[in-house]
């Protein structure tokens, strides 16, 4: 074989022959399902407390605001002290979020809900604290991720085993939380959040850490190395293409923060439901995502991107015409299938044109992006769906997830010729 096919050939389990990747990859399992739980169970609690729409986008609005006012901070930290560290610090206090919710169901934490006034401020209270953890935790997972790859290759097979297992856990959580509240209540699905946010902990103090990657150039000062990130990202025409058009297709088209509005007042189904249409996009993102493992996004890699999330928003708009369950069910499944594209495009191109030295800092602006498409497009969601009704305020963001398609593809012209082949290595000279 020559070397040149050897470069090309591809390894699907390249990054899962690595015993650390594979206890990093079960952290994150186990902490995925446990915030997928507890986001189940705390939007339903939240309804039955408020009956109000509003109330389930202030659940984003909690968690997004304190996360991107203390990104571009945490990319700092996640640049300047050992990675690892700052992953367990983080996700002890999760640990500490899911135990606090589950004192919230107890004898006295129920008392406390049930008061006239400031009744849900002690679950937005631990959303809140929940989000200043993921805001830290973030860009720290994202740069310690590939210090434990020895080479590229295995890194850009790790980046889609990692989209495959989160997704994979996202499926899990929604519908476990859902029949567990269902059938067991909110204490038990709280109790089992907390054991699987432990593992997680258990699993990723079990990892060695790294030290620090070697700085290129001059050491920065706090507000230079804070705003290095959002330069890098800004002039990197291609990355900002990628991350603006993920961002506003979620920020209009999600429609995962009305998902109890769906299941109680128009499908009909409960809290059983609920879980699996919370479940349904995941699905998809699996079931791509490990397409993309065996089958990676090669040529014309832009055009499919801007196909993929056109389709997101369709199947968005579709959703919410539907008032059967089953197609409900399969459009949230496409929007998946649709979605995980993005995602993986988006994070190989950060992970390629990013120096490792930088990933703290620039995973902190990607953070943010994400934060704004998904915690305040679930706010966005809230609003709309009072202003407009929840049936129309989907078709509306569905609408301008189109628009927003159209006019990338009109305006990103170096997206449009992305092309992610893998080029062979330049002959060794004689």
């Amino acid at each position: 074989m020559s070397a040149s096919e050897s470069a090309l050939r591809h390894d699907p389990y390249a990054a899962l022959r690595l015993p650390e990747f594979r206890r990093l990859l079960s952290a994150r399992v186990c902490m995925t399902v446990a915030t997928q739980i507890q986001g189940v169970v705390v939007s339903w609690q939240m309804y039955e407390l408020t009956k109000d729409p509003l109330a389930l986008g202030f659940i984003g609005l909690a968690e997004a605001i304190p996360s991107i006012v203390v990104s571009l901070y945490a990319g700092h930290v996640a640049d300047s002290v050992r990675r690892k560290n700052i992953i367990i610090a983080t996700v002890a206090v999760l640990l500490g979020c899911s135990v606090a919710l589950w004192l919230l169901t107890q004898p006295a934490g129920a008392a406390l809900l049930a008061r006239d006034r400031f009744y849900t401020l002690p679950l937005y209270s631990v959303i809140f604290v929940s989000g200043v953890a993921r805001g830290f935790l973030g860009p720290a997972l994202f740069s310690f991720m590939p210090q434990l790859m020895p080479d590229r290759p295995r890194l850009a097979n790790a980046i889609t085993w990692n989209s495959s297992t989160w997704q994979t856990a996202a499926v899990l959580g929604p519908a476990v939380g859902g029949l567990l509240f269902a059938h067991l209540g909110k204490p038990t699905a709280y109790a089992v959040d907390a054991v699987l946010m432990g593992l997680s902990l258990l699993l990723f103090l079990s990892i060695a850490g790294r030290p620090l990657p070697p700085i290129e150039g001059e050491k920065l000062g706090l507000k230079e190395s804070i705003l290095s990130g959002v330069q890098f990202i800004f002039r990197n025409q291609l990355v900002l293409a990628a991350q603006s058009l993920d961002m506003f297709a979620v920020l209009f088209g999600g429609a995962v923060a009305l998902l109890p509005i769906f299941a109680d007042g128009i499908l009909k189904i409960g809290p059983d439901g609920l879980g699996y249409l919370r479940a349904a996009p995941a699905v998809g993102s699996v079931i791509m995502a490990i397409s993309l493992t065996y089958f990676p996004l090669r040529q014309k890699a832009g055009w499919k991107l801007l196909w993929a999330v056109a389709g997101f928003g369709i199947a968005t708009i579709l959703f919410a015409l539907s008032k059967n369950f089953y197609l409900s069910l399969f459009l949230l499944f496409m929007t998946g299938i649709f979605d995980s594209v993005s995602v993986i495009v988006r994070s190989t191109l950060i992970h390629t044109f990013t120096p490792e030295y930088m990933k703290g800092r620039v995973s902190a602006v990607n953070n943010i992006f994400i934060g704004s498409s998904n915690e305040i497009g679930s706010f966005e969601s809230g609003v709309a769906a009072k202003l407009m009704g929840t049936v129309p305020s989907v078709v509306f963001g569905g609408v301008m997830t189109l628009v927003v398609v159209g006019f990338t593809a009109l305006r990103a012209d170096k997206l449009r010729r992305l092309d992610l082949t893998p080029k062979p290595p330049e002959p060794t000279p004689a």
